[in-house]
């Protein structure tokens, strides 16, 4: 297919006109115009970009793609290394932000409750942007058996606040660096929030609201939404796909 039609078709399926975000939404490195191997990760890092020239890549697509807001605007250093090896190999880099941790079927919150058996999952209509989930286990679990719920499915052990004895049915989710919506997972009134990161003040708030706090990992809570986009593109448009994993214990 061709880039402008990947680009236009992203544009739509992840309605990336809804968010004020932090980083341009779609093409951030312009590559070939016929895309026909495509290769998913996390973040446009070095180890992947290199994974993707191996793999003869013509676009990567990726959840941190480039150009944050605040970040040193020249192209030097580990940037200037980045983008001249795919403008070297004409690889086409695209990035998805918000519109992916938002996404009602491939989205990195959506597949996340996929992967831990949540039900009735569903954005919160007035909390979060769309961005904060909500639902609940099939049966009531202790915190220590929901952590090993997240242990298999994330492959990481997640750090938890709370009692390990404590009761666990309906809970709050938000991928990434979102430890800060614990706030709004209080008002929801359930038994606990996941999030991707945690700060300092997180533990306290947890202690002092009474609620169950996991943090599984910025990276490992993200993976699978990318992935699920990557597999999406391949069966609708015949693209030779690749999700390409990139540890990362963040």
């Amino acid at each position: 297919m061709k880039r402008t039609e990947l680009d236009a078709y992203l544009a739509d399926f992840l309605q990336i006109n809804r968010f004020k975000d932090y980083a341009p939404n779609g093409l951030q490195v312009e590559g070939k115009e016929e895309i026909r191997t495509l290769v998913t990760g996390v973040t446009a890092c070095q180890a992947l970009i290199d994974k993707a020239i191996a793999l003869n890549a013509d676009a990567l697509l990726v959840h941190h793609g480039f150009f944050w807001k605040n970040e040193p605007e020249v192209i030097t250093g580990m940037k200037q290394r980045r983008i001249k090896a795919l403008l070297q190999h004409d690889i086409s880099l695209f990035g998805y932000h918000l519109p992916l941790d938002a996404h009602p079927v491939v989205g990195n919150n959506a597949t996340l409750a996929h992967k831990l058996g949540l039900i009735e999952a569903e954005a919160h209509e007035s909390l979060g942007d769309g961005l904060l989930w909500w639902g609940h286990t099939e049966l009531s679990q202790t915190a220590a058996e929901f952590t090993a719920t997240l242990e298999r499915a994330l492959g990481r052990t997640p750090l938890h606040i709370g009692d390990p004895k404590g009761t666990i049915h309906s809970v709050a989710w938000c991928t990434g660096g979102a430890q800060d919506y614990i706030d709004m997972a209080v008002q929801l009134g359930v038994d606990a929030f996941i999030s991707g990161e945690v700060s300092e003040r997180t533990f306290h708030s947890a202690q002092e609201q009474g609620i169950h706090y996991f943090a599984a990992g910025h990276h490992a809570t993200e993976r699978f939404g990318i992935e699920a986009l990557g597999q999406h593109l391949a069966r609708k448009f015949g693209l030779e796909h690749h999700f390409v994993d990139i540890s990362n214990p963040v």
